[in-house]
Protein backbone atom coordinates (compact mmCIF):
# COMPACT_ATOMS: atom_id res chain seq x y z
CA UNK A 1 0.00 0.00 0.00
CA UNK A 2 0.99 4.00 -0.98
CA UNK A 3 1.64 6.05 2.32
CA UNK A 4 -1.67 8.32 1.75
CA UNK A 5 0.34 11.45 3.60
CA UNK A 6 2.02 13.88 1.68
CA UNK A 7 5.63 14.36 1.40
CA UNK A 8 5.12 17.89 1.49
CA UNK A 9 2.60 20.11 2.99
CA UNK A 10 -0.38 21.49 0.47
CA UNK A 11 0.55 25.45 2.75
CA UNK A 12 3.52 24.61 1.48
CA UNK A 13 3.43 23.67 -2.17
CA UNK A 14 0.78 26.24 -2.21
CA UNK A 15 3.40 29.39 -1.20
CA UNK A 16 5.89 28.36 -3.50
CA UNK A 17 3.70 28.33 -6.25
CA UNK A 18 2.47 31.84 -5.27
CA UNK A 19 5.86 33.01 -4.68
CA UNK A 20 6.83 31.81 -8.75
CA UNK A 21 3.88 33.05 -10.06
CA UNK A 22 4.73 36.34 -9.02
CA UNK A 23 8.27 35.97 -11.07
CA UNK A 24 6.10 34.55 -13.79
CA UNK A 25 3.51 37.58 -13.99
CA UNK A 26 6.95 39.66 -13.45
CA UNK A 27 8.73 38.16 -17.03
CA UNK A 28 5.54 38.10 -18.78
CA UNK A 29 5.40 34.41 -18.89
CA UNK A 30 2.07 32.96 -19.00
CA UNK A 31 2.94 29.93 -17.83
CA UNK A 32 5.92 27.04 -17.22
CA UNK A 33 6.58 23.42 -18.05
CA UNK A 34 8.45 21.96 -15.10
CA UNK A 35 9.82 18.75 -16.02
CA UNK A 36 13.04 18.06 -13.81
CA UNK A 37 12.95 15.61 -11.17
CA UNK A 38 13.88 18.05 -7.79
CA UNK A 39 11.88 21.21 -9.75
CA UNK A 40 8.98 18.23 -9.98
CA UNK A 41 9.47 17.68 -6.02
CA UNK A 42 9.58 21.40 -5.10
CA UNK A 43 6.68 22.11 -6.71
CA UNK A 44 4.32 19.19 -6.42
CA UNK A 45 5.74 16.72 -3.78
CA UNK A 46 6.34 14.13 -6.19
CA UNK A 47 8.79 13.00 -9.06
CA UNK A 48 6.87 10.70 -10.72
CA UNK A 49 7.30 11.02 -14.72
CA UNK A 50 4.98 13.98 -14.54
CA UNK A 51 4.83 17.59 -16.86
CA UNK A 52 3.49 20.31 -14.46
CA UNK A 53 1.86 23.22 -16.05
CA UNK A 54 2.15 26.84 -13.30
CA UNK A 55 -0.23 28.96 -15.01
CA UNK A 56 0.91 32.88 -14.15
CA UNK A 57 -2.79 32.59 -12.77
CA UNK A 58 -4.74 30.35 -11.72
CA UNK A 59 -4.37 26.67 -10.28
CA UNK A 60 -1.54 24.18 -11.44
CA UNK A 61 -2.04 21.00 -13.46
CA UNK A 62 0.07 18.07 -12.71
CA UNK A 63 -0.10 15.30 -15.93
CA UNK A 64 1.21 11.87 -14.97
CA UNK A 65 2.68 9.44 -16.85
CA UNK A 66 3.96 7.23 -14.54
CA UNK A 67 2.60 6.49 -11.39
CA UNK A 68 -0.62 8.50 -11.36
CA UNK A 69 -1.55 6.60 -8.67
CA UNK A 70 1.31 7.28 -6.70
CA UNK A 71 1.71 10.99 -7.87
CA UNK A 72 -2.07 11.37 -6.18
CA UNK A 73 -0.87 9.67 -3.03
CA UNK A 74 2.53 11.82 -3.00
CA UNK A 75 1.53 14.93 -4.21
CA UNK A 76 -0.69 17.61 -1.99
CA UNK A 77 -1.76 19.27 -5.65
CA UNK A 78 -5.79 19.06 -6.08
CA UNK A 79 -6.01 18.71 -9.94
CA UNK A 80 -3.58 15.17 -10.82
CA UNK A 81 -4.63 13.87 -14.12
CA UNK A 82 -3.00 11.03 -16.53
CA UNK A 83 -1.31 12.07 -19.57
CA UNK A 84 -0.63 9.73 -22.70
CA UNK A 85 1.71 12.23 -24.72
CA UNK A 86 2.97 15.51 -24.70
CA UNK A 87 0.56 16.30 -27.79
CA UNK A 88 -2.07 16.07 -25.52
CA UNK A 89 -0.26 18.92 -22.92
CA UNK A 90 -2.43 22.03 -24.80
CA UNK A 91 -5.28 20.19 -25.05
CA UNK A 92 -5.58 18.93 -21.16
CA UNK A 93 -4.82 22.73 -20.33
CA UNK A 94 -7.71 23.99 -21.94
CA UNK A 95 -10.24 20.95 -20.79
CA UNK A 96 -9.12 21.99 -17.18
CA UNK A 97 -9.74 26.04 -17.66
CA UNK A 98 -6.66 27.24 -18.65
CA UNK A 99 -5.60 29.40 -21.08
CA UNK A 100 -3.03 27.49 -23.24
CA UNK A 101 0.61 30.27 -23.57
CA UNK A 102 1.77 32.22 -25.91
CA UNK A 103 4.67 32.82 -23.66
CA UNK A 104 5.63 29.13 -22.12
CA UNK A 105 8.82 29.24 -19.69
CA UNK A 106 10.95 26.06 -19.13
CA UNK A 107 14.04 25.06 -17.04
CA UNK A 108 16.52 25.59 -19.95
CA UNK A 109 19.79 25.23 -17.93
CA UNK A 110 18.68 21.69 -17.62
CA UNK A 111 16.33 20.48 -20.12
CA UNK A 112 18.14 18.16 -23.14
CA UNK A 113 18.48 19.97 -26.62
CA UNK A 114 16.61 17.60 -28.22
CA UNK A 115 13.61 17.83 -25.68
CA UNK A 116 13.51 21.35 -26.03
CA UNK A 117 13.73 20.71 -30.05
CA UNK A 118 11.17 18.64 -28.94
CA UNK A 119 8.84 20.79 -27.50
CA UNK A 120 9.38 23.76 -30.01
CA UNK A 121 8.68 21.48 -32.78
CA UNK A 122 5.08 20.49 -30.71
CA UNK A 123 4.70 23.94 -29.86
CA UNK A 124 5.44 26.07 -32.95
CA UNK A 125 3.10 29.05 -32.05
CA UNK A 126 4.41 29.03 -28.54
CA UNK A 127 7.66 31.39 -27.73
CA UNK A 128 9.57 29.52 -24.93
CA UNK A 129 11.73 30.56 -22.67
CA UNK A 130 14.15 30.08 -19.96
CA UNK A 131 12.68 30.26 -16.41
CA UNK A 132 15.90 28.31 -14.59
CA UNK A 133 16.80 31.85 -12.53
CA UNK A 134 13.50 32.18 -11.59
CA UNK A 135 13.08 28.46 -9.97
CA UNK A 136 16.27 28.90 -8.34
CA UNK A 137 15.82 32.64 -6.95
CA UNK A 138 12.69 31.02 -5.44
CA UNK A 139 14.27 27.98 -4.41
CA UNK A 140 17.17 29.77 -2.55
CA UNK A 141 15.05 30.24 0.61
CA UNK A 142 14.03 28.30 2.63
CA UNK A 143 10.73 27.89 4.44
CA UNK A 144 10.75 27.10 8.22
CA UNK A 145 9.60 23.58 7.11
CA UNK A 146 12.50 23.61 4.32
CA UNK A 147 15.16 24.09 7.33
CA UNK A 148 13.54 22.03 9.89
CA UNK A 149 14.33 18.99 7.27
CA UNK A 150 18.11 20.74 6.75
CA UNK A 151 18.42 20.78 10.78
CA UNK A 152 17.30 16.95 10.56
CA UNK A 153 19.76 16.15 8.02
CA UNK A 154 22.67 18.09 9.62
CA UNK A 155 21.99 16.40 13.19
CA UNK A 156 22.46 12.76 10.62
CA UNK A 157 25.70 14.62 9.66
CA UNK A 158 26.76 14.68 13.15
CA UNK A 159 26.07 10.76 14.13
CA UNK A 160 27.92 10.11 10.73
CA UNK A 161 31.25 12.06 11.86
CA UNK A 162 30.57 10.43 15.52
CA UNK A 163 31.16 6.80 13.88
CA UNK A 164 34.02 7.70 12.10
CA UNK A 165 36.66 7.45 14.96
CA UNK A 166 35.33 3.92 15.44
CA UNK A 167 35.83 2.37 12.18
CA UNK A 168 39.30 4.43 11.25
CA UNK A 169 42.07 2.22 11.77
CA UNK A 170 45.66 1.75 10.01
CA UNK A 171 45.60 -0.30 7.14
CA UNK A 172 41.93 -0.37 6.13
CA UNK A 173 41.57 0.99 2.64
CA UNK A 174 39.52 4.16 2.01
CA UNK A 175 37.06 2.42 -0.07
CA UNK A 176 36.44 -0.21 3.08
CA UNK A 177 36.08 2.84 4.93
CA UNK A 178 33.75 4.64 2.73
CA UNK A 179 32.02 1.55 2.73
CA UNK A 180 31.21 0.48 6.89
CA UNK A 181 30.47 4.88 7.14
CA UNK A 182 27.96 4.30 3.98
CA UNK A 183 26.00 1.16 5.64
CA UNK A 184 26.21 3.29 8.90
CA UNK A 185 24.43 6.27 7.27
CA UNK A 186 22.02 4.47 4.91
CA UNK A 187 21.09 2.60 8.43
CA UNK A 188 20.19 6.07 9.88
CA UNK A 189 17.67 6.85 6.83
CA UNK A 190 20.22 8.44 4.24
CA UNK A 191 18.23 8.68 0.64
CA UNK A 192 21.38 7.40 -0.97
CA UNK A 193 20.95 10.21 -4.04
CA UNK A 194 22.92 13.53 -3.91
CA UNK A 195 21.02 15.23 -6.51
CA UNK A 196 23.55 18.10 -8.66
CA UNK A 197 22.14 20.48 -10.72
CA UNK A 198 25.14 21.11 -13.20
CA UNK A 199 25.22 19.26 -16.09
CA UNK A 200 28.40 16.42 -15.95
CA UNK A 201 28.29 16.84 -11.93
CA UNK A 202 27.53 13.76 -9.90
CA UNK A 203 28.74 12.64 -6.52
CA UNK A 204 28.07 9.17 -4.26
CA UNK A 205 27.96 10.24 -0.58
CA UNK A 206 31.10 12.37 -0.63
CA UNK A 207 34.79 12.89 -0.35
CA UNK A 208 36.28 9.95 2.01
CA UNK A 209 40.54 9.91 1.15
CA UNK A 210 43.39 10.32 3.23
CA UNK A 211 47.07 11.93 2.89
CA UNK A 212 48.49 12.64 -0.21
CA UNK A 213 45.12 10.89 -2.46
CA UNK A 214 42.97 13.58 -0.90
CA UNK A 215 44.98 16.63 -2.91
CA UNK A 216 44.67 14.68 -5.96
CA UNK A 217 42.43 17.27 -8.64
CA UNK A 218 39.72 16.39 -10.45
CA UNK A 219 37.21 17.40 -12.28
CA UNK A 220 34.68 18.52 -9.71
CA UNK A 221 33.92 21.69 -8.99
CA UNK A 222 35.27 21.00 -5.45
CA UNK A 223 38.89 21.36 -3.99
CA UNK A 224 39.39 18.27 -3.22
CA UNK A 225 39.24 15.39 -5.85
CA UNK A 226 40.59 11.87 -4.59
CA UNK A 227 42.58 9.06 -6.38
CA UNK A 228 39.47 6.81 -6.93
CA UNK A 229 38.55 3.31 -7.76
CA UNK A 230 39.28 4.08 -11.33
CA UNK A 231 39.13 6.85 -13.96
CA UNK A 232 35.33 6.16 -14.98
CA UNK A 233 34.42 7.89 -11.69
CA UNK A 234 38.09 10.08 -11.28
CA UNK A 235 36.69 11.18 -7.88
CA UNK A 236 36.68 9.93 -4.28
CA UNK A 237 38.40 6.93 -2.51
CA UNK A 238 40.55 4.82 -3.72
CA UNK A 239 42.14 1.32 -2.72
CA UNK A 240 44.94 3.19 -0.67
CA UNK A 241 45.73 1.95 2.54
CA UNK A 242 45.45 4.50 5.34
CA UNK A 243 48.92 5.24 7.63
CA UNK A 244 49.45 6.43 10.99
CA UNK A 245 49.91 10.55 11.08
CA UNK A 246 48.56 11.43 7.86
CA UNK A 247 45.15 13.83 8.04
CA UNK A 248 42.10 11.48 6.83
CA UNK A 249 38.93 13.86 4.71
CA UNK A 250 35.87 13.24 5.46
CA UNK A 251 33.72 15.32 3.46
CA UNK A 252 30.34 13.84 2.82
CA UNK A 253 26.73 14.54 2.20
CA UNK A 254 23.68 13.56 4.57
CA UNK A 255 20.28 13.68 2.19
CA UNK A 256 17.15 13.29 4.09
CA UNK A 257 13.92 13.11 2.41
CA UNK A 258 14.89 14.90 -0.55
CA UNK A 259 16.96 18.21 1.55
CA UNK A 260 20.69 17.95 1.99
CA UNK A 261 23.53 19.05 4.93
CA UNK A 262 27.39 18.79 3.81
CA UNK A 263 29.99 19.15 6.20
CA UNK A 264 34.03 18.09 6.43
CA UNK A 265 35.52 16.65 9.32
CA UNK A 266 39.65 15.86 9.63
CA UNK A 267 40.93 12.65 11.72
CA UNK A 268 44.09 11.32 12.32
CA UNK A 269 45.54 7.92 13.54
CA UNK A 270 48.00 9.04 15.73
CA UNK A 271 49.28 13.07 15.71
CA UNK A 272 49.27 14.81 12.11
CA UNK A 273 52.75 17.38 11.05
CA UNK A 274 52.51 20.20 13.11
CA UNK A 275 52.42 22.46 10.25
CA UNK A 276 48.50 20.87 9.12
CA UNK A 277 47.45 21.35 12.78
CA UNK A 278 48.31 25.18 12.46
CA UNK A 279 47.16 25.00 8.80
CA UNK A 280 43.42 23.59 10.08
CA UNK A 281 43.47 26.17 12.50
CA UNK A 282 43.46 28.89 10.11
CA UNK A 283 40.72 27.68 8.60
CA UNK A 284 38.69 27.12 11.35
CA UNK A 285 39.56 30.95 12.28
CA UNK A 286 38.63 32.22 8.52
CA UNK A 287 35.59 30.10 8.68
CA UNK A 288 34.27 31.84 12.08
CA UNK A 289 34.90 35.44 10.40
CA UNK A 290 33.28 34.93 7.51
CA UNK A 291 30.30 33.57 9.36
CA UNK A 292 30.13 37.26 11.25
CA UNK A 293 30.08 38.90 7.81
CA UNK A 294 27.43 36.72 5.82
CA UNK A 295 24.73 39.20 7.34
CA UNK A 296 21.57 39.72 4.78
CA UNK A 297 22.64 42.21 2.21
CA UNK A 298 25.96 41.02 1.94
CA UNK A 299 27.30 40.34 -2.11
CA UNK A 300 28.30 36.75 -2.11
CA UNK A 301 31.59 37.20 -4.00
CA UNK A 302 32.61 40.03 -1.52
CA UNK A 303 32.45 37.39 1.15
CA UNK A 304 35.14 34.97 -0.85
CA UNK A 305 37.07 38.04 -1.84
CA UNK A 306 37.47 38.35 1.91
CA UNK A 307 38.32 34.82 2.42
CA UNK A 308 40.62 35.68 -0.35
CA UNK A 309 42.48 38.06 2.28
CA UNK A 310 42.62 36.45 5.14
CA UNK A 311 43.99 33.14 3.36
CA UNK A 312 46.79 35.70 2.40
CA UNK A 313 47.38 37.23 5.37
CA UNK A 314 47.67 33.73 7.08
CA UNK A 315 50.35 32.58 4.58
CA UNK A 316 47.86 30.26 3.14
CA UNK A 317 47.05 31.59 -0.15
CA UNK A 318 49.25 29.44 -2.17
CA UNK A 319 46.81 26.14 -0.71
CA UNK A 320 43.77 27.99 -0.39
CA UNK A 321 40.75 25.74 -2.31
CA UNK A 322 42.93 24.09 -4.48
CA UNK A 323 46.92 24.65 -5.89
CA UNK A 324 47.88 25.84 -8.91
CA UNK A 325 45.37 25.63 -11.77
CA UNK A 326 43.38 23.61 -10.08
CA UNK A 327 42.18 26.12 -7.38
CA UNK A 328 38.66 26.26 -7.34
CA UNK A 329 37.18 30.14 -6.65
CA UNK A 330 34.71 29.81 -4.40
CA UNK A 331 34.31 29.14 -0.51
CA UNK A 332 30.68 28.38 0.13
CA UNK A 333 27.54 27.02 -2.02
CA UNK A 334 23.99 26.62 -1.51
CA UNK A 335 22.30 23.79 0.07
CA UNK A 336 18.82 22.39 -0.26
CA UNK A 337 17.28 20.00 -2.35
CA UNK A 338 20.30 19.61 -4.61
CA UNK A 339 24.26 20.39 -4.04
CA UNK A 340 24.38 23.30 -6.01
CA UNK A 341 21.81 25.69 -4.44
CA UNK A 342 21.69 30.01 -5.01
CA UNK A 343 23.91 30.98 -3.45
CA UNK A 344 27.45 30.77 -4.42
CA UNK A 345 30.39 32.33 -2.38
CA UNK A 346 32.15 32.58 -5.34
CA UNK A 347 34.40 34.76 -7.12
CA UNK A 348 32.75 38.07 -8.58
CA UNK A 349 28.88 36.90 -7.69
CA UNK A 350 26.79 39.81 -6.91
CA UNK A 351 23.62 37.43 -5.43
CA UNK A 352 23.00 39.48 -2.06
CA UNK A 353 22.58 37.19 0.71
CA UNK A 354 18.89 36.60 2.32
CA UNK A 355 17.41 35.38 5.33
CA UNK A 356 17.08 32.07 5.08
CA UNK A 357 19.50 31.13 2.66
CA UNK A 358 21.44 27.99 3.55
CA UNK A 359 24.83 28.29 2.88
CA UNK A 360 27.61 25.30 3.11
CA UNK A 361 30.86 27.61 4.11
CA UNK A 362 34.13 25.26 3.44
CA UNK A 363 37.47 26.66 3.52
CA UNK A 364 40.04 24.30 2.72
CA UNK A 365 43.77 24.02 2.46
CA UNK A 366 45.49 21.48 -0.02
CA UNK A 367 48.92 20.08 -0.15
CA UNK A 368 49.80 18.30 -3.17
CA UNK A 369 52.12 15.24 -1.93
CA UNK A 370 51.17 15.52 1.85
CA UNK A 371 46.86 16.21 2.24
CA UNK A 372 44.22 18.23 2.91
CA UNK A 373 43.00 20.26 6.03
CA UNK A 374 39.89 22.58 6.27
CA UNK A 375 36.18 22.23 7.60
CA UNK A 376 32.92 22.51 5.98
CA UNK A 377 29.44 22.88 7.86
CA UNK A 378 26.25 23.96 6.67
CA UNK A 379 24.62 27.04 7.49
CA UNK A 380 21.55 29.12 7.90
CA UNK A 381 22.20 33.15 6.90
CA UNK A 382 20.42 35.18 9.87
CA UNK A 383 20.12 38.85 10.61
CA UNK A 384 23.17 38.22 12.59
CA UNK A 385 25.34 35.93 10.13
CA UNK A 386 25.58 32.39 9.79
CA UNK A 387 23.79 30.21 12.24
CA UNK A 388 25.69 26.97 12.31
CA UNK A 389 23.51 23.79 11.63
CA UNK A 390 26.37 21.05 12.54
CA UNK A 391 28.10 20.55 15.44
CA UNK A 392 30.63 17.78 14.94
CA UNK A 393 33.88 18.14 16.81
CA UNK A 394 36.02 20.82 14.24
CA UNK A 395 39.68 19.96 15.73
CA UNK A 396 41.18 17.38 13.82
CA UNK A 397 40.31 14.44 15.73
CA UNK A 398 43.33 12.14 16.32
CA UNK A 399 42.15 8.31 17.28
Amino acid sequence: MIDQGFSTPKTEIDDRIEKFQRRLMQAGIDGALILQNTDLFYFSGTIQQSHLYIPTQGRPLLMVRKSLQRAQAESPLATIIPLNSPKQLMALIRENGLKPPAVMGMELDVLPANHFFYYRRLFPEVEIRDVSMAIRKVRAVKSDYELDLIRQAAAFSDQVAAIMPNLLKVGITEIELAGLLEAEARRLGHQGIVRMRLWGAEMFYGHLMAGPAAAVPTYLASPTGGAAVSAAVAQGPSFRKIRRNEPVLLDYVFAWKGYLSDHTRIYVIGRPPQMLVDAHGHMLDLQERIKAMATPGTAAGDLYAAAVGMAEQQGMGDHFMGAGADRIRFIGHGVGLELDEFPFLAEGQKTVLETGMVIALEPKLIFPGIGVVGIENTHVVTPGGLDQLTHAEQQIVSV
